[in-house]
């Protein structure tokens, strides 16, 4: 794309740029790895906090496997990048901070990674700063200044510029320059760029999401199928979110939004979070929004594989529960409202049925914690050996804790209902024997579970992309999503049909027994419609799925193909290429 003319610099200012902790982490990956970016942008710097007193962070920056090299450190007594050690340290006994800047390896590539630890900088001169962000910009950090969130990113913002600044060195003349802020974390480094060097860079905003709405729809049992409605009869009103859901001044996470809309270019991961910015207000109504999709990985595999992975998954079901499934079905998830859990359990009923009458057996693993690090592998081994977990579980660290025990009695009450399906519940993370026990195959992973599964479900009532719900689609797995997820857009942007292999439960349309005209009934929308819309929608998608689940291998191996295919125009070389790169083109020249 931009062979004669490729971008000299891109900063990634993010929340994720000293190790990958969610959605944003998994973007990074796969955009700064992906070939057409590697050759069209010459230079790439990821800038972000770094909490030095979360040793876990720690452990996981600097274990090999994260990529990390670190060149400054003078904490550690690293200084290999002299004379440029000499104004890191100057900028760290200026503004009372700790700077660590490196470089990490991300798939081919190595790129430079600039990190600040704020927790103890200077607060006479971060109030100067907030001073001078109000006075440009009219950031009233005095309503935010409890919330640790908002205040993070802006202790670090002026000295990650000059420390920016520093690297960046003769670079910092270059024209073609771009400052990505991912999501509200990033904008008060685009804000003081901007102010220490009006229009010095390209500055874009990457909205991986829409606060504000995530808010209005996880906070109100109506979930996706109310906003949604709301939101596009509202809309044919020319009426604003804040006009219906009421003012959000008070949300800082808004109060930076907004500032964004003033950025030279804004992209969304989904078609929904175009129409969610949009209807924000004035600031984005009338801006040009640049889709700019997640991308998949598209790995190719052959049938045997696919039934290799397929049958450790079937050997670790029998160890389990006696009895070899015919079908192995999935949920990788982490354990929010947001994932709605609960269809997963409305579609299983109704598939049930069917099950049964095809005299088919299947097993349900639902791999979710409340723990983001886990169980350590000791106490998954006493609790497998006293009561036979996962399949049985007790209340309490370290085993049922939080949202897990609710999940549970759910669990437990379908499998005493069901005829044909049984549901594991497996709250660790991680994928292996070490982590999960002795009745796993000792060769087992968790690409396995991705590989190896006919069906992963993924049906959110918030989710701007979703990529974990398709990553086993290039395997030939059914993707069962719901109309929130902003994948479905992108699906049905390069597949002539997708049913075969992404199947979408529309949890948003209303039928026509419960159609409505007006916004302010759809903002009346609970829960009590919601599960009849739930209801309805599952039966449907369950009769698709029971209709297009593979019964041979050669049906599996059709699939495998299929899928492969829709992945391979998903990906993140495709992603860069067709979406990423024309739209900073555009807001260069612009």
């Amino acid at each position: 794309m931009l062979s004669k003319e490729s971008i000299d610099v891109i900063v990634h200012s993010t929340h994720e740029a000293a190790v990958k902790i969610g959605g944003i982490g998994a973007v990074l990956e796969g955009l700064l790895s992906a070939q057409p970016y590697l050759k069209n942008v010459r230079r790439t710097i990821l800038v972000g906090p770094l909490e030095l007193s979360d040793r876990a962070a720690l452990e996981r920056l600097l274990a090999p496997s994260s990529g990390f090299c670190p060149l400054y450190w003078a904490e550690r007594g690293i200084l290999a990048v002299e004379p440029l050690a000499g104004a890191l340290r100057s900028l760290e006994e200026t503004f009372g901070v700790c700077i660590v800047y490196g470089r990490k390896r991300i798939g081919p590539a190595e790129h430079e990674v600039l990190l600040l630890d704020g927790s103890a900088a200077d607060r006479g001169r971060v109030n100067v700063a907030k001073y001078r962000l109000w006075e440009r910009f009219g950031l009233q950090s005095d309503r935010y200044e409890m919330v640790e969130d908002y205040d993070r990113y802006v202790r670090i913002a002026e000295p990650s510029y000059r420390a920016l600044e520093a690297i960046l060195g003769e670079d910092l003349g270059r024209r073609r320059k771009v400052l990505v802020a991912h999501e509200f974390m990033g904008v008060p480094l685009c804000l003081w760029a901007e102010l220490e060097r009006p229009g010095g860079f390209c500055r874009v905003y990457y909205a991986h999401e829409v606060p504000p709405v995530r808010v209005a729809v996880e906070g109100h049992p109506g979930h996706d199928t109310r906003f949604y409605n709301v939101l596009r009869l509202a809309q044919r009103e020319s009426l604003t979110f804040a006009e219906v859901f009421g003012d959000q001044s008070h949300f800082y996470k808004y109060a930076l939004l907004e500032l964004a809309g003033d950025f030279d270019a804004i992209f969304a991961v989904g078609d929904l979070v175009v129409e969610e910015l949009r209807f924000l207000g004035a600031q984005f109504a009338t801006r040009a929004i640049d889709l700019v999709y997640n991308g998949i990985s598209a790995p190719a595999l052959s049938p045997a594989e696919k039934e290799h992975s397929r049958d450790k998954l079937r050997a670790y079901a029998k160890a389990l529960l006696g009895v070899e499934p015919d079908l192995i079905l999935s949920h990788v998830a982490r354990l929010v409202p947001s994932k709605a859990l609960w269809r997963d359990f409305r579609v299983l009923e109704a598939l049930d049925e069917h099950l049964a009458e095809q005299g088919r057996k299947a097993v349900f693993f639902v791999l979710a914690s409340s723990l983001a690090t886990g169980r350590l592998a000791e106490d998954v081994r006493r609790m497998e050996r006293e009561y036979g977990w996962p399949v049985q579980h007790r209340l309490g660290y370290p085993d049922l804790v939080g949202e897990e025990a609710e999940l549970f009695s759910v669990v437990e009450e379908f499998n005493k209902r069901a005829a044909a399906t049984r549901v594991v519940f497996v709250n660790q993370f991680g994928w292996d024997r070490e982590r999960c026990g002795e009745r796993m195959p000792a060769d087992m992973s968790f690409a396995d579970l991705r590989i190896g599964t006919d069906l992963e479900f993924g049906q959110s009532i918030y989710e701007p992309f979703g990529i974990a719900q398709l990553e086993p689609l290039p395997f030939g797995a059914l993707c069962l999503v719901s109309s929130a997820c902003g994948c479905v857009g992108f699906a049905n942007r390069v597949a002539t049909s997708m049913e075969r292999n992404v199947v979408v439960a529309d949890y948003i349309s209303l039928p026509p027994e419960l159609s409505i005209c007006r916004w302010q009934d759809a903002l009346q929308i609970g829960k009590e419609r919601r599960e009849l819309v739930e209801a309805k929608r599952a039966q449907e998608v369950a009769a698709i799925v029971a209709r297009n689940l593979p019964k041979s291998a050669s049906e599996r191996a059709a699939l495998l193909r299929a899928g492969h295919a829709l992945a391979a125009r998903m990906n993140w070389g495709h992603v860069v290429s067709e979406y990423m790169l024309p739209a900073l083109v555009r807001a260069l020249h612009s």
